[in-house]
């Protein structure tokens, strides 16, 4: 397996693990999202992990964040934005090399804190979570409503 920065060829796979991990949003809105992509930038980075033939298997986008992070204490936290594998290649290890891959990325860049969320009700990622060496810090449902004027 190869884990390797997203670049322009990769957008095809890139657009499609990210309708299948985030299937709510817009084919147009994901490959705005990738276009808008700077494989030059420091921040955010985007990870492929791909088998010997080539093949797709996996995803990790992760951010620096420099405002509050839940659970966290330090500033800039290097933030799992979004992780997905290929559900036919779960459990042989793609999300914890790509996770390996984000961390040594957030370690060459000072930080000291790894931080990432997910839905409550999404007990199949929290147990990912745990299993690559995630603690949970806390659960919270957000509120907003609109003001009126």
């Amino acid at each position: 397996m190869h884990i390797s920065p997203a670049r322009a060829t990769d957008h095809a796979d890139w657009l499609a693990m990210r309708v299948a991990l985030w299937p709510g949003g817009l084919d147009d809105e994901h490959g705005a999202d990738i276009e808008a992509y700077d494989e030059d930038a420091q921040s955010p980075i985007c990870l492929i992990a791909r088998n010997g033939a080539g093949v797709a298997l996996g995803f990790a986008e992760a951010a620096l964040r420099h405002d509050y992070v839940n659970g966290c204490k330090t500033s800039p936290v290097a933030f799992l934005e979004g992780i997905y594998v290929r559900p036919d290649t779960r459990g042989r290890g793609v999300a914890r090399k790509l996770v390996a891959a984000v961390e040594a990325w957030a370690a060459g860049l000072g930080c000291t804190e790894f931080a990432s969320d997910a839905a409550l009700d999404n007990v199949q990622s929290h147990a990912m979570h745990k299993a690559l060496g995630f603690t949970e810090t806390q659960r919270v449902v957000y509120f907003r409503k609109s003001v009126k004027a």
